[in-house]
């Protein structure tokens, strides 16, 4: 008999597979790919007011809506454009959220046009290496930090919308700029060797 698998506790996670997959396999694990770093970004971004769990059941629904979240296309978005977003049930159908998305690609480009890697915008914030933050209860895990706050900032200077530092910090967890991975959950240990091995 195998031992039982420890897990953070999220409310809603167990016995969901689809939820506990992506814990298992993709929270905390440290992101290096501009792209994906932004196609995450915007995903939290439509996750405002919403449960999580709400956005990763619609996430493929997402992907196909928005081009596999290429951003140069995306940044070419128009009037037809937002109204088949908006008729898109499979997704969060919001006029801010989506004019936020396509705004964000623009932003993305400028950025890179400018010889601005979005990644190491990013990674900037905490030296190039995930912050170990060795919480030991969900209670320990907080909702926003001053590092979020900071970032936030910065992403709203540069023009984004939708990364207030409360989804700004779930977003750094996400994509690994943070482990908050309960010391006790299983996946704690491979995800600090992730960060320590860069």
């Amino acid at each position: 008999m195998s031992p039982e698998i420890i897990r953070c506790g999220w409310r809603g996670m167990a016995g969901d597979p689809l939820y506990e997959a992506y814990h298992d396999t993709e929270w905390g694990v440290p992101e290096y790919d501009s792209r994906a770093l932004w196609e995450k970004l915007v995903l939290d971004g439509f996750q405002a007011g919403l449960a999580w769990i709400t956005i990763l059941r619609k996430r493929e629904a997402f992907r196909a809506a928005f081009d596999n979240f290429d951003p140069e296309k995306v940044a070419r978005y128009g009037e037809a454009d937002r109204a088949r977003l908006m008729a898109d049930a499979g997704i969060v159908r919001s006029n801010a959220k989506i004019d936020a998305a396509i705004s964000s690609a623009r932003i993305y480009l400028a950025m890179r046009d400018a010889g601005e890697d979005f990644s190491a915008f990013c990674w900037g914030f905490t030296g190039g290496k995930p912050i170990q933050t060795g919480c030991v209860s969900i209670g320990d895990v907080p909702a926003q930090t001053p590092l979020a706050v900071e970032v936030s900032k910065a992403l709203k200077a540069k023009g984004f919308k939708f990364v207030g530092p409360v989804i700004v910090y779930a977003w750094m967890q996400a994509v690994g700029l943070v482990n908050d991975h309960l010391t006790c959950c299983h996946r704690y240990a491979p995800i600090r060797k992730l960060g320590e091995a860069r």
